[in-house]
């Protein structure tokens, strides 16, 4: 069935596209990018974003797209593995500076998948997944670390005891990508460049705690504001050269923002009209549009499936948070990041976690196209595992529906997923299905007020219920007047945990 799908798919091609059966997949993941920041999603958005209206105008736009978590380590997870994060040995939370990988190294990666196909693979950007980091001692922080809790490996002693010297184990390139570079977190140490296992250079310095800058280790004269432009640079020159080989390639390009520090370059300082947050979206959009013109101009357009999405909702409303900036709450008010959903960032509530997703596909995906199907990000694995003709094993992408149905125009009620399983920054759950959405809290679960504690799907405790279709704001609470919708949506959640997967 897969590779009819296949030959299905270079039938529809022209000849030149025919010669590469096996097109070429570029992912580039925003980091906190709310919904309402593309013009394309928000014609109020006070951020120009050409790049992505682009990326929509020749291809398709998904309306009720969602990461797996509502913050950015699991989110990444969902991505890479096509499971629900909170079944990896890091249920809740993000992986802190030392902390140890959540990708076991078992487990068959997005990036893996393409390998066994030929594919030549790299990340480069953020990783924020774990690495296992050498100590003085000639040992490594797995060594010492026999837990699963990663804020442990937070603790600044040990990161005061890592050798940079050594190379780091258990990073992008044990996961499935033959090249990384990047600086692992922007606002995490070490501040240092890493590429593939190995720090390039002795961070002997130390930043101090500032803002949203952690304490640590600091290549002497760290610049904040060039670490996204080399980053975008590298990534270019990767695509260039891949340009000049017939070999399929996967490129995963995780951008610094607009997530802090908000340090955009001098060519897109006040540009936008939201602050400092609006000029360093900006500045991730240029990235996508670099990129697509290389893809562009070197004629691999035809063959290349570009997916723009973002690992989370953005932390800030107008007024307060990352936004803020130097201007004032009225000038702010113009634009608001996550329009028109309610909450932040790490919420349970739809800004936390609805995102824009758009795919552009030449001679596929229909020009200008919109899906309004709840979809997750854990679905991109499915989908390139189809394209590309592999049938996935039991034990692999388990929470995972191939988005092809919807994508090619001819079958989208073929698309399989009938939920969506959601989790905040404190471990609260939500699922959606048939347009009903359960959250079992009585807060957002994450950044916006009030918080609230997460209530056990087994158990006893407050929770909201939401019809989106005709509550989309979250504000009409129906779990005691639809208190047998409540248990059937609980139930399901339950199976969903049970079984180990919702692929079946």
């Amino acid at each position: 069935m897969r590779r009819a799908v296949l030959s299905l798919l270079a039938a529809s091609l022209p000849v030149s596209a025919q010669a590469a059966e096996k097109p070429n997949f570029v992912i580039v993941f925003a980091d906190d990018m709310g919904y309402g920041d593309p013009q394309a999603y928000n014609p109020r958005s006070r951020i120009p974003t050409p790049a992505i209206d682009a990326l929509a105008a020749k291809g398709m736009r998904f309306t009720d797209a969602h990461t797996a978590s509502s913050v950015c380590t699991p989110s990444r997870y969902g991505l890479l593995t096509g499971r629900y994060p909170w079944r990896s040995r890091l249920p809740v939370g993000i992986t802190q500076s030392w902390g140890l990988p959540v990708i076991a190294a078992d487990r068959l990666t997005l990036g893996k998948l393409l390998q066994r196909q030929g594919y030549r693979t790299a990340a480069i950007g953020k990783w924020h997944l774990g690495w296992d980091w050498p100590l003085d001692n000639g040992g490594y922080v797995s060594d010492e670390l026999q837990t699963v809790n990663p804020a442990a490996a937070d603790r600044e002693p040990l990161g005061r005891r890592v050798d940079f010297s050594r190379p780091i184990r258990s990073g992008p390139t044990a996961r499935g990508f033959d090249y990384y570079f990047g600086d692992d977190v922007p606002n995490f140490p070490p501040y240092v460049f890493i590429e593939n296992d190995r720090a390039l250079g002795i961070p002997a310095e130390r930043m101090p705690r500032h803002k949203s800058q952690r304490a640590g280790p600091m290549l002497l004269n760290w610049d904040l504001w060039a670490a996204q432009p080399t980053i975008a640079d590298r990534a270019v020159e990767w695509l260039r050269e891949q340009a000049r080989s017939d070999r399929p390639f996967f490129l995963y390009v995780p951008l610094l923002g607009p997530h802090t520090p908000i340090v955009p370059s001098a060519e897109f300082r006040g540009r936008s009209e939201a602050g400092p947050y609006g000029d360093w979206a900006m500045q991730m959009d240029s990235i996508l549009g670099r990129i697509v013109a290389v893809l562009e101009q070197s004629g691999k357009i035809d063959n290349t499936f570009v997916l723009f999405t973002s690992d989370n909702g953005s932390p800030a409303r107008s007024g307060i948070g990352t936004v803020s900036g130097t201007h004032t709450v009225t000038e702010l008010y113009a634009h608001v990041p996550n329009a028109p959903w309610r909450g932040l960032k790490a919420d349970a509530w739809e800004a936390g976690h609805r995102v824009p997703f758009i795919v552009r596909w030449d001679n596929r995906v229909a020009a200008g196209s919109t899906s309004d199907a709840a979809i997750c990000l854990t679905d991109v694995y499915a989908s390139i595992a189809e394209i590309v003709g592999v049938e996935l094993p039991r034990e692999a992408g388990e929470d995972s529906f191939s988005l092809l149905p919807l994508l090619l125009p001819d079958r989208p009620e073929a698309y399989r997923r009938n939920a969506v399983v959601h989790s905040s920054s404190n471990g609260t759950f939500a699922i959606r299905k048939a347009g009903y959405k359960l959250i079992f809290s009585d807060g957002s679960g994450g950044f916006s007020s009030p918080r609230g504690k997460p209530t056990d799907p087994g158990g006893d405790g407050p929770l909201q219920l939401y019809l989106l279709s005709e509550d989309p704001q979250e504000r009409r609470n129906l779990a005691g007047s639809r208190a047998a919708k409540a248990r059937e949506l609980r139930a399901e959640l339950n199976r969903i945990r049970a079984a180990g997967r919702s692929r079946p």
